[in-house]
């Protein structure tokens, strides 16, 4: 093992697998920060979810079915949300490894392309998953505030 690592005796030999792997760097960068939001939309209606349960112990009749309305829409928000937030982490964790893919090629002198694709596919599909599920919460949230409005309306 160790002579196969002595293989790669010059950083000339490293700089083209540096160059390439800077793609899915950058990747799990962008995905960081797509994670930073997720977890925060997550927050916002666990937040939400548990001012309506405190709000719906108080309340009857219709006030009661249109915050368990919304208590449905934010349930259903919130399964979205975990969603996207796992299917963008199996993103990242797909560019991470295929990093590690991209490295251990060079080190030990093997080519597998076909594997490095399957990986980076995989991890696209995931991110693409990820954002769709962070369609649907956005769609949801309109949800969520038309049954809020409703309830305003009716008490004016």
């Amino acid at each position: 093992m160790f002579k196969m690592l002595m293989t790669i005796t010059t950083i000339k030999e490293l700089i083209p697998v540096l160059q390439t792997a800077i793609g899915p760097v950058i990747l799990i960068s962008g995905i960081g920060l797509l994670l930073l939001t997720m977890t925060n939309r997550l927050s916002r209606v666990i937040d939400r979810s548990r001012e309506l349960l405190d709000e719906a112990d108080k309340l009857f009749g219709v006030d009661r079915a249109r915050i368990d309305r919304e208590i449905d829409v934010l349930w259903r928000r919130a399964r979205y949300v975990r969603s996207a937030i796992m299917l963008a982490v199996a993103s990242c964790l797909g560019a991470a490894t295929l990093i590690i893919l991209l490295f251990l090629t060079s080190l030990l002198q093997i080519d597998v392309p076909l594997l490095a694709s399957i990986v980076f596919i995989v991890s696209m599909v995931s991110l693409i998953g990820s954002l769709i599920f962070f369609l649907f919460d956005v769609n949801l949230t309109l949800s969520a505030l038309h049954i809020e409005f409703e309830g305003h309306r009716k008490k004016s």
